[in-house]
Order: structure tokens, then sequence, then C-alpha cells
């Protein structure tokens, strides 16, 4: 298996782990704060705000471009969290999920885009896969996991 088989494959793998760590949530618990100031909804929401972000950078490296625009600086992840929860503050949590799925579709489309020579340890694809998808989506669902136990749902 290629080294963007195995990358795409843990992303598809991590994303159905955190999917269903919040199945079965009514809208009521996916609006519960208990992360901060955030619900599982903020959550969702901000991973949906990176990936698409990141689905841009992907399409820019495929296109041969420098993945990051001009001016553009991820390296405040809590600002850009902030700014991506902020921003679906005011949607309910179903569509916050068909959005996420929507986006989470067009991500792994655009990381399927990204020539295979593009892939590897270290490189720019690898590691945004791994911290906007696979081990963002690890890191999350695992909290959600435990939440969920210590309120018994």
């Amino acid at each position: 298996m290629s080294d963007k088989e195995s990358t795409l494959k843990l992303v598809n793998e991590e994303y159905e782990k955190l999917r269903e760590a919040i199945e079965g949530l009514s809208t009521d618990q996916l609006s519960q704060v208990w992360f901060g100031t955030w619900a599982a909804k903020d959550i969702i929401a901000h991973v949906l705000g990176w990936e698409h972000e990141m689905t841009a950078l992907m399409q820019r490296l495929t296109r041969g471009e420098r993945p990051t625009p001009e001016g553009v600086d991820y390296s405040n992840g809590d600002e850009w969290n902030a700014k991506f929860a902020l921003a679906m503050a005011p949607i309910g949590p179903p569509t916050v999920l068909a959005n996420w799925r929507q986006t989470h579709m067009n991500f792994v489309n655009a990381a399927k885009a990204v020539p295979d020579d593009r892939y590897g340890e270290g490189k720019t694809v690898n590691r945004v896969l791994e911290a906007s998808g696979y081990g963002h989506y690890r890191e999350h669902a695992g909290q959600i996991r435990e939440w969920r136990k210590r309120e018994g749902i």
C-alpha cells in the first residue's frame, strides 16, 4: 500500500470513529456545553472549519502552488478554532452535521487529487492530513466518548 493509500485509509478510519462518537446524540445533547465553552456541535464546527481551510490548501498543492496564501498564518490555532466555532454558532446541530459531511467529502477528494509523489513522511500533505484529519478526529472522538461516559449517554 502506498503512503497516499495508507494515509487516506487512516483519515477514513478516524473520521468514522469521530462520527460514531457523536452518533445518536440528540440536538439538545449536541448543544450541551461541556468542553470549556463548547458543545459537541462546536467541536464538529471547528473540525469542519479546518477541513474547509485545508481543502483549499490541498487544492493549491495539487496545482503546484504555494500551500498557504500570501498573508495567511495558521500558527495561531486557538484563534482559528474560535473563528470556526463562532461562524457556526447560530446554526443548529443537524445543519452543522450535514455541512460537515459535505465538507469532509470535499476534504478527502482534495487529498485524493494531490499527486502521489507529494505524499511521504514530513511532507506537507501528510502533516495536514494528520493535524486537520486523522489526528484531529482521534483527539476529539476520545474527548466526546469520555464526556458521554461521564454523562451516561
